[in-house]
């Protein structure tokens, strides 16, 4: 590898205080005097409130306050939450309803928050919500995503939020027209709940008019320009942090409701006030993932080369837009609508549809593991109606190395890759010449065994600025302020390592810190893969910065031109001078020259242009027809990442993010009854992938360097969900296929696919 990191299995640094109990989280920060808030979240999914008298709960003991929207109003609070809205066909903008901080005339789903309650104690706030008398005039709950159904927003007639398209129509129902042949297939991507480890919490605290907001979410600044609009606040009045944060997966990425309202009680009563979410709360309340459908079609010509891709969605917004919601499964879906086949002829429409559920937004990969999804099962679909093995069809149809960089259908100009080497790679990992022998094996013990293949492609979103501030400390170590937030990712340990790799600084001689908007100017957080590829580039720049002011120091010091001066990454040196001072010891000599002006560097950079991590997941799943028991039995991964800064945080990432595909596929449902009440708000009813669901994951790096920045690196963070889903379904799919069925949806739960077998063998008969 070059010089802009020794792709080193360095251990993460930070586990050892996770290990051992010392992380500091949300909760273990809250200033002890800190008041404790409760939210009465609205029992029924629709209805019109007839009834909120929180006087009796205000009364209770140890209540010092109830609020509910007419306070926030009466405060001269914008109660209005974020939501970014796009273009229908007609040049229109999506419909944008006021989502209010806390309900407002209506309620629209179950868990909707109404009241914020404060009290001495937990218990006692709790207690008190019970003593909100709340009625609501019911009105039927709206649950599919189709049009129709009672009106949720007077904005959105037919309860449809957008009508939104990308392509070129007529040109794509002439080449269908034209087709040799024509392959379609619905495709359903379940609804899921994220359940990070650690629930959404913050604690608020004003002091002198000045507003601090700690939560534990996936960036500050975001937060802090919201909470700014919310209050008519100006940029000083406002701090947010974040502690460590316990997992996020893009549903922290944004705000919620919840921050507000407790901003808002700790203004009101001049004390600190602490909110932390519970497990069943949480699912009510925390933005849901997916929840979408699809029809998928391809135009062949005789070759087997497709000449056209339509795909026609349909996806659930939830009973608001939340703050991406709109933008996910439309223009972040289309990023990577054609995968890495080379297809010019497109045409993606997406209608976007309220329903009385919690909303939807970012989860793992947000928009392209639902677009890699759909383009891989009709893949899969395609070489079976056309009797041509999976994985030759898709080297008939990638992209070929010699045509690079390729502008997408899309828009997106992928500058490197070569698919066809990774997928060679695959097949050899994964055994797959052994796989007949295997799946032989398992029909003599009278069990089914599949094999899926998904190649995917990813699309690094995000802000592509980003800063770091250098300081050298007194005592001798360093600090690196970052603009990312790391919620599990092991960034702590990767800063500090290529900090080290840039500059020779021992590794162990420098702090990461993150998550405080007072400490550096500006950052974009965390969310769309984008944390290292942008936070190191802004390092190399800071390097560059304090390296160029060193020199100019130093031409004093040695004695000779600055221009003869250099750093070999870990010593200055210069022909006719004996001295070859670090970093470190420059930043001493300067500290006793005076020149603290020396001792600190913040410089921002920005990536010419987005990576686009790809490879190839190949999943085998062991099918038990008695019980419709779905087994992963083998899981493959080679993936092109480009240059890796630490190969095990990037395994680690890819297990983490197959874990959740395996999760989505094979477990995890959620599931609403028609009156619009979640049946799946708890561990007992909703199904999380353990350590026994999964096998071990092979992964291999086959790095193509990206072109697009000069370390030569692609994001890796949401790469195992993106291919995942299909790679299962996929497998899925072909062990039943040859039993008859033919549609094959996730999750693949037991009585499933007990189900899908059964109604087979019955029609059969």
């Amino acid at each position: 590898m070059d010089k802009f990191g020794k792709s080193q299995p360095i251990k993460r640094t930070e586990d050892v205080r996770f290990l051992v109990g010392e992380g500091r989280y949300v909760d273990d920060i809250a200033p002890r005097n800190a008041l404790h808030g409760f939210f009465f979240r609205s029992p029924v999914a629709h209805g019109v409130i007839t009834e909120l008298d929180v006087s009796d709960a205000a009364a209770s003991e140890g209540v010092h306050a109830v609020l509910t929207c007419a306070d926030l109003e009466a405060a001269g609070m914008d109660i209005a939450m974020a939501g970014a809205v796009v273009q229908n066909q007609d040049g229109t903008s999506g419909a944008k309803p006021v989502r209010p901080m806390l309900a407002k005339d209506k309620v629209r789903y179950v868990g909707e928050p109404v009241a914020l309650i404060v009290a001495d104690t937990l218990a006692q706030a709790r207690d008190a919500a019970e003593l909100i008398m709340f009625d609501v005039d019911d009105l039927p709950a709206k649950i599919d995503f189709a049009p129709g159904g009672e009106t949720l927003h007077a904005e959105a007639p037919d309860n449809k939020a957008f009508d939104w398209a990308m392509g070129d129509e007529a040109a794509t129902e002439a080449a269908f027209k034209a087709a040799a042949k024509t392959v379609a297939l619905d495709v359903d991507d379940n609804r899921i709940i994220v359940n990070s480890m650690e629930p959404r919490g913050c604690y608020a605290e004003w002091t002198d008019g000045r507003l601090h907001v700690a939560q534990n979410g996936q960036g500050v600044w975001v937060h802090k320009g919201y909470l700014k609009t919310a209050f008519g606040l100006e940029d000083e009045q406002v701090r947010v942090t974040n502690p460590d944060t316990g997992g996020g997966f893009g549903m922290k990425g944004m705000t919620y409701n919840e921050y507000f309202c407790v901003a808002q009680a700790a203004r009101v009563l001049d004390r600190p006030v602490r909110w932390m979410s519970e497990r069943t709360e949480a699912m009510l309340s925390d933005n849901a993932g997916r929840d979408l459908s699809s029809l998928a079609e391809f135009a062949f010509d005789d070759n087997n080369r497709i000449t056209a891709y339509r795909v026609r969605s349909k996806c659930n917004l939830g009973a608001y837009n939340s703050q991406f919601a709109q933008f996910i499964q439309t223009q972040l879906f289309s990023r990577v609508l054609m995968g890495v086949y080379d297809v010019q002829t497109t045409w993606l429409q997406v209608d976007g549809f309220y329903t009385n559920t919690v909303p939807v937004d970012a989860y793992r990969g947000a928009g392209r593991p639902e677009a890699i999804y759909v383009l891989e099962r009709l893949m899969d679909r395609a070489a079976r109606e056309l009797g041509v093995d999976p994985w030759d069809l898709r080297r008939i149809n990638f992209i070929k190395p010699d045509q690079f960089p390729y502008l997408a259908a899309t828009g997106e100009t992928y500058d490197v890759g070569d698919f066809d080497r990774l997928l060679t790679r695959a097949a050899a990992e994964a055994d797959r010449d052994g796989f007949a022998a295997r799946k032989a094996a398992d029909a003599k013990r009278g069990l089914l065994r599949g094999q899926g293949l998904c190649y995917y492609i990813e699309s690094i979103l995000g802000d592509p600025s980003e800063g770091a501030k250098v300081v050298f400390e007194d005592d001798g170590n360093v600090t690196i302020y970052v603009g990312t937030q790391s919620n599990g990712q092991g960034h702590e340990t990767v800063y500090a390592q290529f900090l080290s790799d840039q500059t020779g600084i021992p590794a162990d001689k420098i702090n990461v810190v993150q998550g405080d908007s007072d400490l550096i100017k500006q950052g974009g957080g965390t969310g769309g893969s984008r944390s290292v590829t942008t936070q190191n580039n802004a390092t190399l720049a800071t390097v560059a910065k304090i390296t160029e002011v060193f020199t100019a120091f130093l031409a004093d010091e040695m004695g000779v031109p600055a221009a003869e001066i250099s750093f070999d990454d870990e010593r200055f040196r210069a022909e006719g001078s004996n001295l070859t001072p670090t970093m470190l010891e420059v930043a001493q000599m300067a500290r006793e020259k005076g020149r603290d002006d020396l001792l600190t560097h913040h410089e921002r950079a920005t990536l010419p242009a987005r990576s686009f991590p790809n490879g190839a997941h190949v999943a085998e799943v062991v099918i038990d027809p008695e019980t419709g028991v779905v087994t992963t039995d083998r899981y493959t991964v080679v993936d092109d990442f480009g240059n890796l800064i630490n190969p095990m945080l990037a395994e680690g990432q890819v297990h983490g993010g197959v874990a959740q595909g395996v999760g989505q596929a094979v477990q995890e449902r959620v599931v609403y009854d028609e009156d619009g009440q979640l049946l799946t708000a708890s561990f007992m009813d909703y199904a999380m992938p353990r350590a026994a669901d999964l096998p071990f994951i092979s992964f291999t790096s086959e790095p193509v360097p990206s072109t697009a920045n000069i370390m030569g690196m692609k994001g890796c963070g949401e790469a195992g969900t993106v291919g995942s889903m299909a790679a299962i379904s996929n497998a899925v799919q072909d062990a039943l296929w040859e039993h008859g069925v033919r549609q094959a949806d996730m999750p693949f739960t037991p009585h499933r696919v007990w189900e899908m077998m059964h109604e087979q063998k019955i029609a059969a008969e």
